[in-house]
């Protein structure tokens, strides 16, 4: 199993990045304020006005370490990477599949299963932890129905139907998702799920950390040799990476959605820390910024039991492990690809 390595964020303004022999270096008007080995790092996100080296970005390629460009409040700009590793010949098979519809659907029934399921778990553990600060009928209505939607999953199904399935399911799910806000409840409202921009404290929150998931399951796609814009469920459009999104939907629950939920409840992050523009669009300062960069690092660092693997990994390789098997299934080792359901 690949090691877990950490990712550097650059959240400082006017910060410049360097190559020192082995190491990546840090100044900061001028002046060194970190040091790195470029053996512990697995990728590098930076965020509004920092830059690096060309031979720093040749020195990243070279080591398999991607160095990505945010905007200052979380936008994804630009991402550079060295050559793509892996079979030529299991890319040519991800196309195949993803030109035949029947044979994403089966892949997409997957994705949306897990979705599904760990969207299910995510309330199932707050009326379990929380039975008298939630709303226990609205939650447990909407427990029943994501039930129904994994049932409704079991049999083969066109992608049309299963994009159906995901639809209403995320629209229940995201119906009760206020009631799991157990504190700070005047400061952190949830209405509905909005982006591009987002125009509330949580909305903000979960586009930030959604942003920080796509580029591990970006990275993770890409260093087992697939194509992470060519996806079964989210079909090619250009400038979307489309089988990104899609393995990103078994984890956005788990790992996104329970984050957001712990620095609100926690009171780890606070409503100070967010400020609207004249747009109505939200975003967070650079303290806030730092917490949530913090907690999603230590998330990653924990250790959970692989449901399919059967053996103890990290949180942050949960998107590595979910890209073995998905190439595995594409290869034909394995007759179909298990998502990953926590449980």
């Amino acid at each position: 199993m690949k090691k877990l390595l950490n990712t550097l964020f650059v959240t400082t303004q006017g910060a410049y990045l360097s190559k020192e022999g082995e190491t990546v270096v840090v100044k900061i008007e001028g002046e060194v304020a970190l040091r790195l080995p470029i053996h512990t790092l697995g990728g590098i996100v930076c965020f509004g006005q920092v830059s690096c080296s060309p031979y720093l970005m040749g020195f990243c390629a070279d080591n398999q370490v991607a160095i990505s460009f945010l905007t200052e409040n979380g936008a994804f700009l630009a991402k550079v990477q060295g050559a793509v590793s892996g079979n030529v010949l299991l890319r040519r098979e991800q196309y195949r599949r993803a030109d035949d519809l029947e044979a994403s659907a089966s892949i997409a029934r997957a994705v949306v299963t897990g979705k599904v399921a760990n969207c299910r778990t995510v309330i199932q553990r707050a009326l379990r932890d929380h039975p008298e600060k939630v709303d226990t009928e609205a939650v447990s209505r909407a427990s029943q129905q994501l039930a129904n939607s994994v049932r409704r999953l079991q049999g083969e199904l066109p992608l049309d139907v299963i994009r159906g399935i995901e639809g209403e399911s995320a629209n229940a799910y995201f119906t009760v998702f206020d009631h799991l806000v157990t504190s700070q409840k005047e400061d952190f409202i949830f209405h509905e799920r909005n982006r591009r921009p987002p125009l509330d404290n949580i909305n903000c929150l979960l586009s930030f950390i959604y942003t920080l998931l796509m580029h591990d399951v970006r990275s993770a796609l890409e260093s087992v040799g697939l194509d992470p814009a060519v996806g079964f469920l989210h079909r090619d459009r250009p400038g979307r990476y489309g089988l990104a999104l899609d393995m990103m939907e078994e984890f956005r629950p788990y790992i996104a959605d329970r984050l957001t939920l712990s620095l609100i409840n926690l009171s780890q992050v606070q409503a100070k820390g967010f400020k609207k523009k004249e747009s109505r669009a939200v975003w967070m300062d650079d303290d806030t910024r730092k917490t949530v960069l913090v907690s999603y690092q230590k998330r990653k660092q924990e250790e959970i039991e692989h449901p399919f693997l059967k053996e103890k990994i990290a949180v942050g390789l949960l998107p590595y492990a979910q890209a073995l098997l998905m190439a595995r299934y594409l290869r034909g080792d394995i007759d179909n690809y298990p998502p990953f359901i926590w449980k």
